[in-house]
């Protein structure tokens, strides 16, 4: 579960009168599913089995945690330890590629006999280009050399960036003045004026957080000044009485730990 935004660590960003959002990268689909580390379901997070799941799931986006190594290589993994998903210990900052690349990742399913690596960037962004756009949760890296990464691969519309701190507010706008950047609603934020307040103040160009916290009329402001609201609704539990909450009050998109069954949600709906 990625942190919510706290306002206060944006205080520093000055407004500016005459903004308007970044669009978010296009899709064929009107209602947007990212799938949260990839469709891990039935593979481990954060792999390229994951992302390629999603693919074939039809999700639209997928959402994948990035870090930096100790010899400043990119790769994807949720926590900043290798302890959880691997059979190696410590931060993954003070591990290089090689040893990161050594490490296999933990199988949920203790069955199978399948190897999973940890995968770095650049094999993120060959295996999406032209299938799937990136929901890019940036965890630990430098904008200007990811950035530098996603235009290499010509995937500067197949991006967008979910900001965990004012740094990385900054230093984004600073490097690609053109890329969506994703904020989280702060928990404190309940009302429609509000939302207005924090639109004005921080100018996301699509808004996250949980999907309890939005109303219809929230929903209906942030259309208003074209700003996208992609809540987080992954749970273990997550199913259709959820799907319809999310719905009932004009959700455009959600992210999500059951990418296939919300698309089979969503065309029982004919909404797909």
């Amino acid at each position: 579960m990625k942190l919510l935004l706290i306002t206060s660590i944006f205080f520093l960003l000055a407004a500016s009168d005459n903004w308007q959002p970044n669009q978010a990268p296009a899709s064929k689909h009107k209602f947007i599913i990212a799938a949260h580390r990839g469709d891990h379901v039935i593979y481990p997070e954060n792999t390229l089995a994951a992302y390629k799941e999603a693919i074939k799931n039809e999700a639209d986006y997928v959402e994948i945690d990035l870090r930096t190594t100790k010899d400043g290589e990119l790769v994807s993994m949720h926590d900043g330890s290798v302890n959880r998903m691997t059979n190696g210990q410590g931060q993954v900052k003070d591990l290089t590629l090689a040893e990161l690349e050594s490490l296999t990742v933990k199988n949920k399913d203790t069955t199978s006999t399948a190897v999973f690596r940890i995968p770095t960037f650049k094999q993120i962004l060959q295996l999406c280009k032209n299938k799937i756009n990136i929901y890019l949760d940036f965890k630990a890296a430098d904008p200007a050399i990811a950035y530098q990464m996603i235009k290499q691969y010509g995937m500067e519309k197949q991006v967008l960036v979910y900001i965990n701190s004012a740094p990385q507010f900054s230093g984004w706008r600073k490097a690609a003045p053109k890329m969506p950047l994703m904020l989280s609603l702060p928990d404190s934020v309940k009302t429609v004026a509000g939302m207005g307040d924090f639109i004005t103040k921080y100018q996301p160009d699509i808004l996250d957080g949980s999907y309890k916290q939005y109303s219809s009329e929230m929903v209906k402001l942030a259309e208003e000044k074209h700003i996208p609201v992609w809540p987080d609704i992954q749970s273990a539990g997550e199913g259709a009485a959820d799907w319809d909450k999310a719905l009932a009050i004009g959700l455009s998109g959600l992210q999500t730990d059951h990418p296939a069954a919300l698309v089979k949600y969503l065309k029982s709906k004919g909404l797909r």
